[in-house]
Parts: structure tokens; sequence; C-alpha cells
């Protein structure tokens, strides 16, 4: 089985669609560790503020199956596939590992944006510090606490898993 960490990331109607793409991931994926739930302002566009997360779980579900799903789920919740990188999301649901394998497609893994991101690598340390990175061979606690980027505010919210 293999061990997989999903970002979760929502700014439009934040709150509907992130318990909603939270709530689906739990259907799809009962056994999971979920971190707290972080409010961030957006990064390479203005916008509203964005919820965000880290979901792990294990499956036995092929990488190109997940991918599938996770798109799956996204387009449940509005998106579609013209939505430009940096825009407001209705649901952004993106693979950061999957066990240690080093890939481009079907997802770039491990994702770039875990070491550039507080909004990411925040709540990735929070339920898996001692995951070692396999390109960086550092553990994400490691990778925390050496992160300097004090431009990047995020914040705890208040939430309840469905």
């Amino acid at each position: 089985m293999a061990h997989v960490f999903i970002s979760i990331g929502s700014n439009v109607d934040r709150d509907r669609h992130f318990r909603q793409g939270l709530t689906a991931l739990i259907r799809y994926f009962p056994n999971f560790v979920h971190s707290d739930v972080y409010e961030s302002e957006p990064v390479g566009f203005n916008g509203k503020n964005f919820y965000n997360s880290v979901f792990a779980t294990h499956t036995e579900m092929p990488l190109p199956a997940l991918c599938a799903l996770l798109k799956q789920i996204e387009r449940d919740n509005g998106r579609t596939p013209q939505d430009k990188k940096f825009s407001p999301r209705t649901l952004d649901l993106d693979i950061l590992f999957y066990d240690d394998k080093i890939c481009d497609a079907p997802a770039q893994l491990p994702r770039d944006e875990i070491t550039k991101n507080a909004f990411v690598l925040r709540p990735l340390a929070e339920i898996a510090p001692e995951f070692v990175h396999p390109v960086l061979g550092r553990s994400i606690a490691e990778i925390w606490q050496a992160y300097d980027n004090h431009t990047q505010k995020l914040w705890k919210v208040e939430f309840s898993l469905p």
C-alpha cells in the first residue's frame, strides 16, 4: 500500500468546497490523518484567502487512478480544466507524495511547492514530521524548521471534520 499525502485548498465559497472535498476524500479513504486547517493569503495572485490542509492515507490505488479520482472530485466541485495556475479555486487537490516516488507524470512527485509554500509545508510538518523527502533526504520537520519565507502568513482556523 502506498502512503500518500494530498494537499487540500479552496478560496471560492471555501467553507463549502473545502468541506465537500474533504468529505469526498474521507469517503474513498476512511483511514486517514488530517492536519489542522489553515487560512492563508493567495500566492501569485490577488484574491480571497484560502483554506488549506494536508490529508494522509494509504491506498492500493495506482498513481494514475488516484490522479484521475482527485481531478474528478475537483470537477464535482466546479473546477474546470481551463482554470489558470494562479487563480481562484473552488477546490485544489494535489498529491504531495506517493510513497517515495519521484516522477513528472502523471503528477510531479514530490510536488515542488512543498518546500516553497508555508500553506503546504506547515500542515504537512504537523502530520508527517518524520517523513523523509525522497529528493532532499531530509525530514519534513527539518525542512519546516529551516523554512524562511516570512512573506507567507497563515493561521489556524476552527474547523470540525465532516
